[in-house]
């Protein structure tokens, strides 16, 4: 298939949040690799840390995931420039899809602005999972894809989802301000429902297993799956 073909083409990177075990994604990788080997392709998969991981000290990585959400400078943003260091060093002239957790995923964000600055990729894309909400660039809109988890009953189960804001005033068509929750949200936003919730998207063990809807990790696959799909058929159009 020649939407595939061209998404194989892409390096992947799994961006971890605070502290996070260095083998978070282990098993995230395995499957997503198992998932494009059966259709024929075999993309670059990568895993990165840019806070650090569970064995160093929480305090400072809550702070740089602090000042990767603030408008600071990008010189202020120590989770986006270490993972646009990396991604420029092994992936230059490549498209690239960034899927990250938690803070993870705003750093994944603030790369993909960095990145796009300095000319080093063609093309960039971002899952967002389990992140805290934070404003994305118009121009940026529809790159970005943004996942929560709810319970069976749609109910909100990953507190961190309820930080940040994508709110900015707007204008309604009598030209009166009102708060709009949305101005600077991601072109995409959907609902994953897990066992568990914000440390749990990507578990595929018991307790994390539904006897119908199969694991926590294949259920978050499923919507990255479609978002890779999605993102294709954009490409392809």
């Amino acid at each position: 298939m020649v939407i595939l073909d061209q998404i194989a083409q892409w390096h992947i990177y799994l961006i971890a949040g605070v502290a996070s075990t260095p083998h978070i994604f282990d098993e995230c990788k395995r499957e997503l690799k198992q998932r494009f080997l059966e259709t024929g392709r075999d993309p670059i998969i990568r895993e990165l840390l840019p806070y650090g991981d569970h064995t160093q000290s929480m305090f400072r990585q809550i702070i740089e995931v602090g000042r990767d959400l603030s408008r600071l400078g990008a010189a202020y943003r120590p989770g986006g420039r270490a993972v646009a260091d990396q991604v420029s060093r092994l992936s230059a002239g490549r498209p690239v899809l960034l899927i990250g957790h938690s803070g993870g995923a705003v750093a994944a964000y603030q790369a993909a602005l960095l990145l796009s600055k300095k000319g080093v990729i063609p093309d960039c894309r971002i899952i967002q999972v389990g992140s805290p909400r934070m404003p994305i660039r118009s121009d940026f809109r529809n790159k970005v894809s943004y996942f929560r988890a709810v319970d069976e009953d749609g109910k909100l189960k990953d507190p961190i989802t309820r930080l940040g804001s994508w709110g900015g005033w707007s204008r309604n068509r009598l030209g009166v301000l009102y708060w709009n929750r949305l101005k600077h949200a991601p072109g995409h936003i959907g609902t994953i429902t897990v066992l568990g919730g914000h440390p749990h998207y990507f578990r595929s063990k018991e307790p994390y297993w539904h006897p119908q809807r199969g694991s926590n990790l294949s259920l978050t696959l499923d919507r990255i799956w479609e978002r890779v799909a999605m993102e294709a058929v954009e490409l392809e159009t």
